[in-house]
């Protein structure tokens, strides 16, 4: 519900928005822990408070207080999750993800700033080196088009397979 607010008023919105998410990704990930089958989840609560909370307080949209109280609390609340199996990051370049936020046509995401998204794709990396709670398949995704070619989601799968399986390093030719 905070959504296009916050894309309006970053300033105002961002811990409302991070805490929302939070709540959302926690309830979400109970849910998965709970079924026994495989389950594809699209973000992880695991990347929000090093991604994009940390952004947000970097760019002064949340305020240090808020960003320490917003730490602390997922903490907390990750000490009583299971960790994924795997994570995949589908790496995507600034121009690829406007292009991308564009087609997909919300309103709200039309002031979204390349500067904003420059420095989520540097906290992402950043993240990538230090996340030691459950690998991560780094996918690049410049250009993989998962409507358009449906052969690109199998490409992806048999990889994530792989990684699952224990191979070390996966190749993307």
């Amino acid at each position: 519900p905070y959504l296009e607010d916050f894309y309006g008023d970053m300033k105002k919105w961002s811990f409302h928005l991070q805490i929302f998410f939070l709540s959302k990704r926690f309830r979400h990930h109970q849910e998965i822990l709970k079924n026994p089958a495989s389950v594809v989840q699209d973000r992880s609560i695991y990347e929000d408070v090093d991604i994009f909370a940390k952004n947000l307080n970097q760019q002064g949209y949340m305020e240090n207080r808020d960003y320490e109280n917003y730490q602390e609390l997922f903490n907390i609340m990750t000490q009583f999750l299971t960790p994924p199996d795997l994570i995949v990051y589908l790496q995507a370049s600034v121009p690829t993800l406007l292009k991308r936020i564009s087609l997909r046509g919300r309103d709200y995401e039309k002031t979204i700033s390349e500067e904003y998204l420059n420095l989520l794709n540097v906290l992402y990396e950043e993240w990538i080196e230090d996340f030691t709670i459950c690998p991560i398949l780094n996918v690049p995704a410049d250009d993989l088009d998962f409507v358009k070619r449906p052969e690109h989601l199998k490409l992806i799968s048999n990889k994530i397979l792989d990684k699952l399986q224990g191979v070390e390093k996966v190749i993307f030719d």
